[in-house]
């Protein structure tokens, strides 16, 4: 049975489609059979892997609005051992057209419930809010991994998030956890970087991973080619701290 990790956190910039495109890519290097479905109605995660979001008949909105079979929304082995769902602007009127539907917390588990033996990892890439998408994306997954850029409000909205996941926990999904904070844009030459991580650490009471994805030019420039920064410069700063992030929740599964 895979296990379904939402990528959130209401800060928008934080590198939450930017791990969602290269965490998935870099588990599917391993070998890893995985699905990354794209819940921003911007779409990045989607043109991240090189494919047009709008040319794309069946996306995610037609799946929650119950107008199509997930089967006919997956994307087929966009890269080897990775399968995407893709998002684009349609997304956006989602929130209101789902008003008034029953159990509308559970509509995204009850599409991605079917299909979830078929992979190791499914990766949900959330938008930068705490809107009934994001709810959807918790309510459908095993964990919450929360990349934090390290910068000085990088704590600001934390405490409403965790007690977000606290109350999805306690009436919609008891079974959910954080998986952990991943650091992103860190620069190693400012004291502020440094300070940040420090902070987090001292004021967070959960798994913090020890990859640290750095600002990194290569990585900045991947999503313009449609391609993970693994297939992108291989040997690059980013993609060897993905392929540690990659590493260390396998690890973890393991365990």
């Amino acid at each position: 049975m895979g296990k379904v990790i939402a990528i959130a956190n209401q800060k928008g910039g934080v590198g939450k489609s930017t791990s969602s495109i290269n965490l998935s890519a870099c588990l599917a290097e391993k070998g890893k059979k995985v699905l990354a479905i794209d819940l921003d109605p911007q779409g990045n995660t989607t043109s991240g892997f090189g494919i047009d979001k709008n040319s794309c008949e069946v996306t995610i909105y037609e799946l929650l609005l119950g107008d199509s079979e997930i089967n006919s929304a997956i994307i087929h082995d966009v890269f080897e051992h990775l399968d995407v769902i893709s998002s684009n602007a349609d997304l956006a009127g989602a929130e209101i057209e789902l008003v008034g539907i029953d159990d509308r917390e559970y509509l995204l588990k009850n599409i991605i419930d079917p299909v979830k033996s078929e992979y190791d990892y499914i990766i949900l890439d959330c938008p930068p809010s705490l809107n009934m998408l994001t709810i959807n994306a918790m309510t459908a997954a095993d964990s919450i991994l929360v990349p934090i850029q390290c910068e000085y409000y990088a704590l600001e909205g934390l405490s409403q998030l965790i007690h977000t996941i606290d109350l999805v926990k306690e009436r919609l999904n008891e079974h959910i956890q954080i998986e952990g904070v991943v650091f992103t844009m860190f620069d190693g030459r400012t004291n502020l970087s440094m300070q940040v991580v420090q902070n987090v650490k001292e004021n967070l009471d959960c798994n913090i991973f020890k990859t640290i994805i750095p600002r990194n030019v290569r990585l900045a420039e991947a999503p313009s080619y449609g391609i993970p920064i693994n297939e992108y410069d291989s040997r690059s700063a980013g993609a060897e701290s993905y392929r540690k992030l990659a590493n260390e929740i396998i690890g973890k599964e393991n365990k």
